[in-house]
């Protein structure tokens, strides 16, 4: 069981550096929790409607995610860690995320980026 919720975590945690999923809005609408919200790599805070609405853009990132874990918070509530690594000028950031299992299955509720 503990290695199904590790697979699933990752391929969407992976699919939201993937343009394809990213700025697919039904997708995204599907994945984000209704309270999420994030602070960015840049210390800018963003809401759930601001991250649904940011245009398409070329993430580049590398996958599969650096240092990838999935540490128990509960049974339902999850959190990510991992490093990533953006673009040509090779970006790297610590990264969390906080998932919570609802009857439709993962949602994330909150995302921080830190650079390194």
């Amino acid at each position: 069981m503990i290695d199904k919720v590790y697979d699933e975590l990752k391929k969407l945690e992976e699919s939201l550096w993937l343009e394809e999923t990213r700025f697919d809005n039904q997708y995204m609408d599907k994945v984000l929790d209704a309270s999420f919200f994030e602070y960015g790599r840049s210390g800018k805070s963003y809401t759930r409607d601001e991250t649904m609405s940011h245009p398409y853009q070329t993430i580049g990132a590398k996958i599969p995610l650096e240092q990838f874990k999935v540490h128990d918070v509960s049974d339902k509530v999850k959190l990510v860690t991992y490093i990533s690594e953006v673009g040509p000028e090779k970006l790297r950031a610590n990264r969390s995320s906080l998932w919570v299992y609802e009857n439709s299955g993962w949602k994330l509720r909150f995302h921080q980026g830190t650079p390194i």
